[in-house]
């Protein structure tokens, strides 16, 4: 089998990955053993290299339309891939041997996603804020140009310490309890019981994204939330995805 392509953002971090977004594809791709490679494309780079290989825009919605990663390459159908949920459905229908979307889960699986989505959004600014950090220059200097001209403010207002601050981390905190009380409906430790899906690699692409970009503090504050359960969370879906 040829490797697949994976066309990701790079960082200052060891091991460079750090996004939500593409690491959803990576844990996918782990957990249905697909052999994979990829390709580092910094943010001001990656319209003209999707242009480049005819990646589609992506509609994100309110007429936004821009060029995001991840995008997929699958040599061996000669599909080309945009955006992390087609990503999935796409892996899932044409290499269905482990299934991240079973019982007919999918539907409910995108209202999961778009729940999640929708609570922390509020908390963003002080996301993207730490993701400035963490990036390359050319990176970081696109991402807080663009980011401040999408929230219409200034960079520096987006999450400053005190008051400001304090509300994200409560909407961080209010979110981990909402999913506290899902995943406790089912007994287990996935989202639907004994069965893993593709809803907990919603969850731990969060916690990923949390413990890559945020200070070593903070992201400790939050995997010791509910007697340790999200640092374990992550570490279980590491595992079954193959990243350990």
């Amino acid at each position: 089998m040829i490797p697949l392509i994976l066309y990701d953002i790079p960082s200052k971090l060891e091991g460079n990955h750090w996004s939500p977004n593409t690491v959803k594809p990576r844990f996918v791709l782990g957990y249905k053993g697909l052999p994979f490679q990829v390709e580092w494309v910094e943010y001001p780079d990656i319209a003209p290299r999707m242009k480049e290989i005819g990646a589609r825009i992506n509609n994100l919605g309110r007429g936004v339309e821009m060029y995001t990663l991840p995008v997929l390459s699958d040599p061996n159908t000669n599909a080309l891939i945009t955006d992390s949920w087609e990503i999935a459905e796409y892996l899932e229908k044409t290499y269905p041997e482990k299934l991240i979307f079973s019982n007919k889960s999918r539907g409910l699986i995108r209202v999961f996603d778009t729940a999640i989505f929708d609570i922390l959004q509020p908390s963003i600014p002080f996301h993207f804020l730490r993701t400035s950090q963490i990036l390359n220059e050319r990176s970081r200097e696109y991402f807080i140009t663009t980011k401040a001209a999408q929230m219409r403010r200034k960079f520096s207002e987006f999450s400053p310490e005190g008051p400001k601050r304090d509300e994200h981390w409560a909407i961080i905190k209010r979110a981990m309890e909402t999913l506290k009380e899902w995943y406790d409906k089912e007994e287990g430790k996935w989202l639907m019981g004994d069965i893993f899906s593709y809803a907990d690699i919603i969850t731990a692409q969060r916690l990923f994204w949390f413990k890559r970009i945020l200070h070593d503090d903070e992201w400790e504050k939050i995997a010791s939330w509910h007697d340790g359960r999200w640092g374990k969370l992550l570490a279980d879906v590491d595992k079954e995805c193959n990243r350990v």
